[in-house]
Formats: C-alpha cells, sequence, structure tokens
C-alpha cells in the first residue's frame, strides 16, 4: 500500500499528478509495482530514484500536486499523521539533503489487488476459475465473449461495449463486476482491463481448445 492524502486523491485518478516525493531512508516501492492506495484503487510506479531537494525543478512539484516548490517543502516537513493524529515535529530538511522522487500513475480501481496481478497459473487455478465462469454461465453464455470484448477494447466506454453486446449498460457493468471478483478484470475511469491474472487464464484457456 502507497499513502497518499486525500487532497492528492482527484489529481492521481485524472492524471494531474503523476509524481510524489518521500522522505524514506530506503525506497517503500519499486519501478514496476503496483500499490494500492485507498479508497481510489491501484498506482503502478515507473521510476524511484534520489534527487537533491534544492534541484527539484517548480514543474515538478506541480506535477506532485503542489502550487511550487514551496509548498512541497512545507509538506514534506510537516509531521505525518497517523489516523488523523500528527505525529512528533520532524527537523526540516536541508537544500542539500535528498528525498526520493516515485513516478507513478493511476491504474485502475482493482479491489483484488494480489490475485489481479497473478500471472502465473497453476493448472488447478485455471480449472477453479473455468468452473466459476461455467458457473456464472448457467443461465446463458456471457462470460467468455465479454472477456474476450474487454481484451481487445480496453478502456472503452462500458455503454459503448455493452452496446457492442446487445446488451444494457447497467446489467453489463454488474457482470463486469463479477468477473473483477475474480481478478479477470481491471477497471478504469472510463472503461476496463484485462488484468494480468485474466490474460494468463484467457492464454491457458486458448491453449487448451487447440
Amino acid at each position: 500500500m502507497l499513502l497518499f492524502q486525500k487532497r492528492f486523491h482527484a489529481g492521481l485518478r485524472d492524471g494531474s499528478v503523476t509524481l510524489t516525493f518521500r522522505r524514506w531512508r530506503k525506497p517503500h516501492v519499486k519501478p514496476g509495482g503496483r500499490y494500492r492506495v485507498h479508497p481510489i484503487g491501484v498506482v503502478e510506479v515507473s521510476e524511484a530514484r534520489q534527487v537533491r531537494l534544492s534541484e527539484i525543478p517548480e514543474r515538478d512539484a506541480r506535477a506532485a500536486g503542489f502550487e511550487g516548490v514551496a509548498e512541497m517543502r512545507a509538506w514534506l516537513d510537516a509531521p505525518p499523521k497517523v489516523r488523523g493524529a500528527p505525529l512528533p515535529a520532524r527537523a526540516p530538511l536541508a537544500p542539500d539533503e535528498t528525498v526520493w522522487r516515485v513516478a507513478l500513475r493511476h491504474a485502475g480501481e482493482d479491489d483484488r489487488v494480489p490475485i489481479a496481478l497473478e500471472r502465473k497459473l497453476s493448472d488447478a487455478d485455471v480449472e477453479d476459475t473455468a468452473r466459476r465462469l461455467r458457473r456464472l454461465d448457467a443461465r446463458g453464455p456471457w462470460t467468455r465473449e465479454t472477456l474476450a470484448l474487454i481484451a481487445r477494447r480496453p478502456r472503452v466506454a462500458a455503454s459503448r461495449l455493452a452496446s457492442e453486446l446487445g446488451r444494457e449498460t447497467l446489467p453489463f457493468k454488474v457482470d463486469v463486476r463479477k468477473l473483477k471478483r475474480l481478478g479477470l478484470t481491471m477497471s478504469f475511469e472510463v472503461g476496463y482491463a484485462l488484468s494480468p491474472r485474466g490474460k494468463a487464464f484467457l492464454r491457458r484457456a486458448a491453449r487448451g481448445r487447440r
């Protein structure tokens, strides 16, 4: 999990916040890692490196959600809070000290991160998922068609996807949430995408049909 104050949530979601700066002694994230940010979903880190405080440009401070470097430095020097209660004050950073510069992006609103990020599935995982999909298909097949459509049309509005399948939008969205609970899809501000687990399952399933 990566903690952000509520003030940054909107910017993370709309893409205006693409950086964060942290007073870590060692990195708490790694490039390529995906981390929960409650309650907005998941962020994906593309870079984490140390920079000297005095060398941070104004544009980077704005990309981190601040008006400029002065506001960002005040935020870094403020004591952190735990459940709303501030911890003891800490010494202000000197200009020649370093902080961690983390580049990131919002990567969906998946609430089942551990299972959704699994890329290697055992035979038992594949069979269990297939069994669960057959159960969802009991009143008429829809799961494979929906997964295939999301694979072809990532981040396309749900209303457009539903229309392509000749379905109403609300029931379609309800069904996609069922796939999400299995860790097969991820939700975004607009549309959906297959999760790593979803992609791995479809690859294994396709091989099994050959």
